[in-house]
């Protein structure tokens, strides 16, 4: 130790720390998984949704597809690199929006449809033939 006294003083802040809110920003709600926002705030009223959870595919039309699924009713991209996805909800009055997306990306193995964000049992059987009948014709 030197006698000498110290040419600059810290400042008394923790650095990576110091300029967080404390309270989320309504993105960072939004960005919440679904399980996590019900499990801090409760479960929320909202209208029917399917959503469409799927990869980067290698097919012509992907591009398009990803228009239509920026166009839902909510839209977000979680993951890198291979655990990339793409994640768009619909409401039952989107229906044929939905089905337009869903004969894009609804070949590929890896493309989940959740009903209320849940996976359910044959929802792409069962469920999705159900909501085409909403389309009118």
């Amino acid at each position: 130790m030197t006698s000498d006294s110290p040419k600059y003083r810290p400042l008394e802040r923790f650095w990576p720390y110091a300029g967080l809110a404390e309270q989320p920003s309504a993105a960072e709600l939004a960005a919440l998984d679904p399980d996590l926002y019900e499990a801090l705030f409760g479960a929320q009223k909202r209208p029917f949704s399917i959503t469409v959870v799927f990869p980067a595919l290698d097919v012509p039309s992907f591009s398009a597809a990803l228009e239509m699924a920026r166009a839902s009713a909510e839209f977000r991209e979680t993951g890198a690199g291979e655990s990339l996805r793409y994640r768009a909800r619909f409401w039952s009055s989107e229906a044929s929006r939905l089905r337009d997306l869903f004969q894009i990306v609804g070949h590929s193995d890896a493309t989940e449809v959740l009903i209320d964000d849940r996976p359910v049992p044959y929802a792409r059987e069962l469920w999705l033939p159900l909501v085409w009948f909403l389309i009118p014709r």
